[in-house]
């Protein structure tokens, strides 16, 4: 059955990332044609939620990013709860080669990014950003190559964007936090703790998690942290099994529910918000600016080397293989697709630059290098399995 999960997660993953792209893709039709300010002005359209004297006001921009996404991360939550539980990280045996890999490819884009703006203190906060892997267009990239690309690689590279996305949440609460309110994070605290003993007893209303968990996002969008780790919070607080020990526990039922709502809707909203990229007056200078090259060499080159020598180092220290059924060279290919940043990039791009004068810099680095990472890991891969084919016959 979990494997019958993580290929039903793989088909959701590789189709969404089609659907993302086309989000994307319009956004930046829209932002460089004459709708360009209609488009501007569509999140920029304030939406009210009020309970008598209690109430948010928030642009529809804000709702996308601290709400939709916060949808997002529950699931994501689920998904890094499932995984450790009884998936692919729930031995250290499996974890140690997606887990090492990681681990590298977060360090390497950060220090790439930092080489390229040691000498601007102002655009240091973005050091995060070329960090992260998008699932669904990576995915949705190997997908491409069918049958082709072992399914034990397609399992690492989601167990390695697994961890990516634990890491991104990590960074996000401790490094991209505004000024902390201790009343909220108190008053937040008290929801989780209301949620960690609803765990403990066995509840499986669905309801109940909902309730709470809003209360608990609602106090997390006050505080100063992210309102989006919330969602990971309820999401690592909703039980896993059920008390008859069938396949039906809520999570489970959850995770069921949710990936076709956030592969085909949530994140291509996300994207048509945020991949707007306006050509209009782009400059040379802007191309070269520290942020755009940090961000798209970050994950360009940062992603693959960071990945690559973690795994050779851990195959060569014995402490795990490489996925079976995959040489070097296929690696490869998946460690360069670890360089499509783009749901993740953007979000964190979003938090370190939350004022407009480097966010054209930043999304134009994470679409450049998310680009160049797919079309040379497809080249890679596609070579790299026909050899393999060829050698086989």
């Amino acid at each position: 059955m979990a494997l019958s999960a993580i290929r039903e997660f793989l088909r959701h993953q590789a189709a969404g990332g089609v659907v993302l792209l086309a989000a994307a893709a319009l956004a930046f039709i829209l932002t460089n044609s004459p709708l360009t300010d209609h488009y501007l002005r569509f999140f920029e359209l304030h939406v009210s939620l009020k309970l008598g004297d209690l109430g948010l006001d928030k642009s529809l921009g804000h709702w996308i990013n601290d709400g939709l996404m916060a949808i997002f991360f529950f699931l994501v939550g689920l998904e890094i709860k499932r995984e450790l539980i009884e998936g692919e990280l729930s031995s250290p045996r499996q974890a140690a080669l997606p887990a090492i890999a990681a681990t590298g490819g977060v360090a390497a884009p950060a220090l790439v990014y930092v080489l390229f703006n040691a000498g601007a203190p102002e655009t240091l906060r973005g050091w995060a950003i070329p960090a992260a892997t998008d699932i669904a267009f990576a995915m949705g990239v190997v997908s491409l190559l069918g049958n082709r690309v072992p399914e034990s690689l397609k399992i690492f590279l989601l167990a390695l964007a697994i961890i990516d996305d634990l890491g991104a949440i990590i960074i996000i609460a401790i490094f991209y936090t505004a000024d902390l309110s201790m009343l909220a994070l108190g008053l937040a605290s008290i929801g989780i703790a209301i949620l960690v003993l609803m765990n403990r007893l066995g509840v499986q209303r669905l309801a109940a998690y909902v309730l709470v968990g809003i209360y608990v996002w609602a106090c997390v969008l006050e505080s100063g942290v992210h309102a989006t780790l919330a969602g990971t919070i309820v999401g690592l607080c909703v039980p896993l099994r059920s008390p008859s020990g069938d396949e039906h526990s809520l999570a489970k039922r959850c995770i069921h529910a949710l990936h076709p709502w956030v592969a085909f809707a949530i994140m291509p909203a996300f994207a048509f918000a945020n991949a707007g990229v306006t050509l209009t007056g782009l400059t040379w200078e802007t191309i070269a600016a520290p942020v755009t090259l940090g961000v798209a060499l970050g994950l360009f080159i940062g992603k693959q080397v960071g990945v690559m020598a973690a795994v050779a180092l851990a195959r060569v220290s014995g402490i795990a293989r490489l996925p079976e059924g995959a040489g070097w060279a296929e690696t490869y290919g998946v460690a360069i697709l670890t360089g499509i940043g783009f749901t993740m990039s953007l979000f964190i791009g979003g938090l370190a630059f939350p004022d407009p004068e480097h966010v054209v810099e930043m999304r134009l680095g994470v679409i450049g290098g998310s680009i160049l990472s797919a079309l040379m890991g497809l080249l890679v891969l596609t070579i790299a399995t026909r050899r393999r084919a060829a050698t086989a016959q």
